[in-house]
């Protein structure tokens, strides 16, 4: 089509320094994206909206019923296949500073087909694991094959954090450690979990977050749920609360961290579990450098919980990734034998849990360092008593 023959450069307005990173830091991820494709035997990449076109561009774009996909070819120019009313959702992007061919199309072409234009046929092609099937079906009809994931391609680049995303995850560290500094202002008994969660959520927008990601308040029995949320219940005196608070900072990347907090000291059998994790937690951050594998760092937490009869209280896996994703690649947990590098980050977060009773977890985000890491959260890990 006479669009893909002759593909133009977008002039919007862009976004601000704050909003996201200086153009030259997406030309080179573009550029490494590109080689990496070819090295794992692709055509192309096909990235659709989300974290990883956000990695690569700085676009805040959303998938819709329309198409908009970045092809990332191992050799040649990129190209934005992106309906022409959608345009304005990239103006914020790098997109018109950097080399991308822009084809935009309207209502009646066929989108799906010019996103494979010029790949061979059937084509090596990998595709976003955000690419929803509305899209990923009639692209691999096109393409003669079935796309596999980009996710082994673009989790090499997206690990190892560079010193500006870094930088921007210990703004986030800070700025989630600010609320939690504040708790004492909110959390007490007499009060829901959901008032709580209310004051929390304007906070963390309050102390520079775009947006609260996720809150969690777990109070008494409902602090046994890992994933519990809040709820109605009302706060006790005698409860134990489990906070888990976290959410972006421009440009995008997330904080995520967790504290526990009581009103009164604790009776001595959630004292001892209480203690036992506190070791945990300590232990697998100390466990955290290069050359060590992630699962590693999940047993040195394992370990030591195991060894004070909480084996069975520890249900989930000691960390995620994180960055413009809550939850992104490396996993620190059993069977994942992938060795650790610098730039990586991570939370490390054991937690007990005793159902119907109570729960606690302490989470950091770390990154790994040239001989170790470095916690982007430093509030205090003890059982804090308001």
């Amino acid at each position: 089509m006479s669009q893909l023959c002759h593909p133009r450069r977008l002039r919007l307005v862009t976004a601000t320094a704050e909003e996201r990173f200086d153009a030259e830091v997406y030309r080179r991820r573009l550029a490494r994206a590109a080689v990496l494709t070819g090295k794992a035997g692709l055509d192309a990449l096909i990235v659709s909206p989300g974290p990883d076109l956000r990695y690569l561009t700085g676009s805040r774009a959303d998938t819709f019923e329309r198409l908009t996909a970045l092809v990332i070819p191992a050799a040649g120019t990129p190209r934005l296949v992106i309906a022409r009313l959608e345009l304005a959702s990239v103006r914020d992007s790098a997109v018109s500073e950097l080399d991308i061919d822009v084809v935009d199309w309207v209502d009646g072409d066929d989108a799906h087909a010019l996103a494979v234009a010029g790949l061979p046929t059937p084509a090596a092609v990998a595709v976003s694991e955000s690419m929803p099937a509305l899209h990923l079906v009639p692209i691999a009809d096109r393409l003669g094959a079935t796309p596999v994931l980009a996710t082994p391609v673009l989790r090499q680049m997206r690990m190892i954090k560079d010193d500006n995303e870094v930088e921007a995850l210990r703004r986030a560290g800070a700025a989630i450690d600010r609320v939690h500094a504040r708790m004492g202002e909110w959390l007490r008994p007499g009060r829901t979990e959901a008032d709580v969660a209310a004051d929390i959520g304007e906070a963390i927008v309050a102390e520079g977050h775009t947006a609260p990601e996720f809150i969690i308040v777990g109070s008494g029995p409902n602090g046994a749920d890992p994933h519990h949320e809040q709820s109605e219940r009302v706060i006790q005196p005698d409860d134990i609360v489990v906070i888990d608070i976290g959410g972006p900072v421009e440009p995008g990347y997330n904080s995520d961290s967790t504290r526990t907090y009581c009103f009164a000291q604790p009776n001595d059998d959630r004292a001892r579990a209480y203690a036992a994790l506190e070791l945990a937690q300590r232990t697998a951050v100390a466990a955290v450098r290069p050359g060590v594998t992630a699962e590693k760092v999940d047993a040195a937490a394992r370990e030591v919980l195991v060894d004070a009869g909480f084996g069975e209280n520890f249900i989930h896996r000691t960390g995620h990734g994180i960055g413009l994703s809550v939850h992104e690649e490396p996993y620190i947990v059993s069977g994942n034998d992938l060795v650790l590098e610098a730039g990586m980050a991570f939370s490390i977060e054991p937690g007990v849990y005793f159902p119907g009773q109570w729960g606690a977890r302490i989470e950091d985000i770390v990154i790994v360092t040239d001989d170790g890491c470095e916690p982007v959260n430093v509030r205090p890990h003890e059982l804090v008593v308001l």
